[in-house]
């Protein structure tokens, strides 16, 4: 599309003043009208918010992907004083956006709703034989499938040890992180080394999704995963961990089953419900899929989004032209 990239600058440290005048100067010459920060916690990107500010951009938007607790009174404090500075708060989720609300105290008119939406067209897409046989080799097992990264937040630990209680089917986990060497040296030890796959990082999530039986995700907590709407857009059933975001697009017992997190036990139980039952599968797969192609397009988040720019760059016209 020709649009030219340009990265924040990495600002902490005794160098931070210094980086942040710079990048006031830079945004001050490369004149945008809107700056658009996606944020993986609430403190990420405040400096680079903080000079889009003093820079007087128009449009000064911040979209929250995940709450994580602050672990810092004073952490919250400056958060508070840099929200008084941005123009809009965007949570993916109702649960991000309560968070929002009540731990940093954001003001709700500055705190708006826009769920994460995906593309629906590559997940229409029919299974790939020889990619299920080289999951599965030779044993004809079911393939449970986990896309995520491998860390903590993601529960893979939990999945492992469910994973003993349902002998009867294969798992597949697509992705890499820094816990990927323990959770290989702990599948080891649980004796899964025949029914556990680590892939690793992969680009071919749809036809990973389009070559499995069941999708699991058994976060401890998220914003709104945009793995759960690829597996539902992929007319995969889902069986995923009661938190806040997820709960937002897998409903229990009608788009997937919800398990409260870290309950191995529950997990697995949830996981033989739906392999042994097909007809179930199918129905909350059927389900899950018209939900997604109602509610997370990926066109519907985009007009919402670009609405906001609308607004908030039509409320800065007038007299006195750019703030």
């Amino acid at each position: 599309m020709d649009v030219e990239l340009r990265a924040v600058p990495r600002m902490r440290g005794k160098q931070t003043p210094a980086r942040v005048a710079r990048f006031v100067v830079a945004l001050r010459a490369a004149r945008p009208d809107v700056f658009h920060a996606h944020l993986n916690w609430p403190l990420a990107c405040r400096y680079g918010l903080v000079a889009a500010v003093l820079a007087r951009v128009p449009a000064v938007v911040a979209t929250e992907h995940l709450f994580r607790e602050i672990p810092w009174r004073r952490s919250i404090l400056v958060q508070q004083i840099i929200s008084a500075g941005v123009d809009r708060y965007i949570a993916v989720s109702y649960e991000v956006a309560r968070r929002l609300r009540q731990t940093l105290r954001f003001p709700a008119r500055k705190v708006q709703v826009v769920r994460n939406g995906i593309p629906l067209a590559p997940f229409e897409r029919p299974a790939n034989p020889a990619l299920r046989a080289t999951l599965a080799g030779a044993t004809g097992r079911p393939i449970v499938l986990t896309t995520a990264r491998l860390n903590e937040q993601k529960g893979h630990g939990y999945l492992l040890t469910a994973a003993v209680l349902v002998p009867e089917a294969t798992f597949v986990l697509a992705g890499d992180g820094p816990h990927r060497a323990m959770l290989e040296a702990r599948a080891r030890a649980l004796g899964l080394e025949s029914r556990v796959v680590f892939l690793g990082y992969r680009q071919d999530v749809p036809d990973l999704l389009a070559s499995c039986d069941l999708f699991v995700l058994p976060s401890l907590f998220e914003g709104l995963p945009l793995s759960v709407l690829e597996a539902m857009a992929a007319d995969r059933p889902v069986v995923a961990t009661a938190v806040g975001g997820t709960d937002e697009a897998v409903i229990h017992g009608q788009t997937g089953l919800l398990v409260p997190p870290a309950d191995p036990a529950a997990l697995a139980a949830a996981i033989r419900t739906v392999l042994a039952d097909p007809a179930l599968a199918h129905r909350l797969a059927a389900a899950g899929k018209a939900q997604v192609h109602r509610e997370f397009a990926v066109a519907g988040m985009v007009r919402r989004v670009t609405h906001i720019y609308d607004e908030l760059l039509d409320s800065r016209e007038g007299p006195c032209g750019r703030r």
